[in-house]
């Protein structure tokens, strides 16, 4: 029986039109703007996003909320109860705990569902490259993979992803530990645009620092074409936290370079913006 499905959490961002091509399930997640607590179900409309990064041009706060396992295990089992098996794409481990509860919730669901299972993989990826895996992970099925061959193959695609980060706003950053107070201060001052990537481990590490969006809109292009491997999957995804300006910049050198390239765009999730500030733009692709 090869019957599962594909969930990933809201922290990924895919392509409205494949979500009409494909029947991808999203697992909920928290966010706050300011003092209102706001359940994201899945890719938030224009004006909710709209809204969110204007909310925070403006001085609201925003955080998010851990998914407990004892959540997860409500989100899995009425597909498990209805025979279904599940491949899960969870947020980096380098950046949530998300992967580790999901882990639990899978191994106490194990006793009363023997017959299927809940297979979380750990995508060591945000955003736009946990969309080019759910995209890969549909096709698989489609293509008549198993659940498990699936979920090997996946595993396989992943040290693949690569993901390149344009920063706008230094105090998200350092406000999340990664830069200090005097960096964020002096950075803001110079125009400096760190620019960073996820490692090897699905952590956030900081690979650069231009002046302006032009030189760093640059770095990121010199990042793809020095990584970019032209024997695979041809998406990219570029993903902008209400920045579609800086999107399209990056989108016509990428296309220009290399016009045998899908590029799709889509808007950040309020659940990676709320720890990045407006202004961010990333790209996500296969290299290497």
């Amino acid at each position: 029986m090869n019957k599962y499905v594909i969930m990933m959490d809201v922290s990924g961002d895919i392509d409205p039109a494949s979500l009409e091509k494909w029947d991808l399930k999203f697992i909920p997640m928290q966010y706050s703007l300011g003092d209102e607590m706001r359940t994201s179900v899945g890719p938030e409309s224009k004006e909710v996003l709209k809204l969110f990064y204007d909310g925070q041009r403006k001085g609201d706060l925003t955080k998010t909320s851990q998914i407990t396992p004892f959540q997860y295990e409500e989100y899995f089992e009425p597909y498990l109860k209805d025979g279904l098996s599940i491949i899960y794409l969870c947020l980096s481990s380098g950046l949530s705990s998300t992967y580790s509860a999901a882990c639990l919730a899978s191994e106490a669901l194990k006793e009363k569902y023997p017959n299927v299972d809940v297979y979380p993989i750990d995508t060591l990826a945000a955003t736009g490259g946990m969309g080019i895996l759910a995209e890969e992970a549909l096709k698989n099925r489609d293509n008549g993979l198993t659940v498990l061959e699936n979920r090997d193959a996946l595993l396989s695609f992943i040290p693949r992803l690569k993901n390149w980060f344009l920063v706008q706003d230094l105090n998200y950053l350092k406000r999340g530990g990664r830069i200090s107070a005097t960096t964020a201060v002096l950075g803001s001052m110079l125009n400096i645009k760190p620019i960073l990537k996820i490692d090897e481990h699905g952590r956030l590490a900081t690979i650069g620092k231009k002046r302006g969006n032009k030189m760093a809109i640059q770095a990121l292009l010199g990042y793809f074409k020095e990584h970019f491997d032209s024997t695979a999957p041809s998406t990219v995804y570029l993903c902008n936290a209400d920045c579609k300006e800086l999107g399209d910049q990056l989108a016509e050198l990428l296309k220009k370079d290399y016009p045998q390239i899908e590029v799709k765009q889509a808007t950040l999730s309020p659940i990676i913006g709320a720890h990045t500030g407006p202004g961010m733009l990333i790209l996500s692709h296969i290299g290497k």
